[in-house]
């Protein structure tokens, strides 16, 4: 009987290697775009929602409406939800950390065999039993750390809550559009009444429960980030 199934004929090893080469060009680009694509990190959270009282019902017949009056004899600091208030960002954060621990410890025995009418048992010219020990073991170690993050400028932003003792709650965020790519500055917290300035401004270092960040996205932005290859051979899950 004829065998009517028939093999592939093999390819030639100069089309295999111009697959590996094509193959490997094509892995290469890949990771150089994945690269340069910018992370989801870099993007800000959706805008912020500012939500605002709603107006105060008109009364018909009356000179006085409420949610109407002018204040004349107070001042233009923020107190009542939808006022707006700015914020001076004065943030530095210096920290370092030196560690050194340096441990000896040496240890030295020596026996001297037994004698047998005043001599020293030998064998062959040797001293029988006798013997010496000697040890000595030392650690050095030596850790520093140093780090240092500052940020300044200003933010206005909007007061979205009043709690019960009368501390504002503030949110707002700021976008810039450059040439090269955007910059994102967002900050949130609590605000105490007394705080405020005569000029209507506060420092961030007075800001409790303060959230600030700082991003951007853009050329810039994604040129100055590892690539995706780069951050996996850095990060934890790295075994070597």
């Amino acid at each position: 009987m004829m065998d009517t199934q028939r093999s592939a004929p093999p390819l030639p090893a100069v089309r295999l290697r111009a697959v590996g080469l094509i193959l490997t060009a094509l892995a290469a680009s890949l990771t150089a775009g994945c690269g340069m694509l910018p992370s989801r990190h870099e993007h800000p959270d959706a805008p912020i929602v500012r939500p605002l009282p709603p107006p105060a019902p008109r009364t018909a017949g009356a000179i006085f409406q409420a949610g109407q009056q002018m204040e004349l004899f107070a001042d233009l600091k923020a107190r009542r939800v939808g006022d707006i208030l700015t914020v001076k960002l004065n943030e530095a954060i210096n920290a370092s950390k030196n560690a050194v621990t340096k441990t000896t410890k040496s240890t030295a025995i020596a026996a001297t065999g037994p004698t047998l009418f005043g001599r020293t048992i030998t064998t062959g010219g040797v001293p029988v039993l006798t013997t010496s020990l000697n040890d000595a073991g030392t650690f050095d170690g030596e850790g520093s750390s140093t780090q240092s993050n500052s940020l300044a400028g200003a933010i206005t932003v909007t007061v979205t809550g009043v709690e019960p003792n009368g501390n504002l709650v503030v949110q707002g965020d700021k976008t810039l559009k450059l040439n090269q790519g955007d910059e994102y500055i967002r900050i949130a917290g609590v605000v105490r009444p007394a705080d405020i300035a005569a000029d209507n401004t506060v420092t961030s270092d007075k800001i409790a429960d303060a959230r600030i960040s700082y991003s951007g996205k853009g050329a810039v932005a994604s040129s100055n980030r590892m690539g995706w290859l780069a951050r996996f051979f850095n990060s934890p899950f790295m075994p070597f």
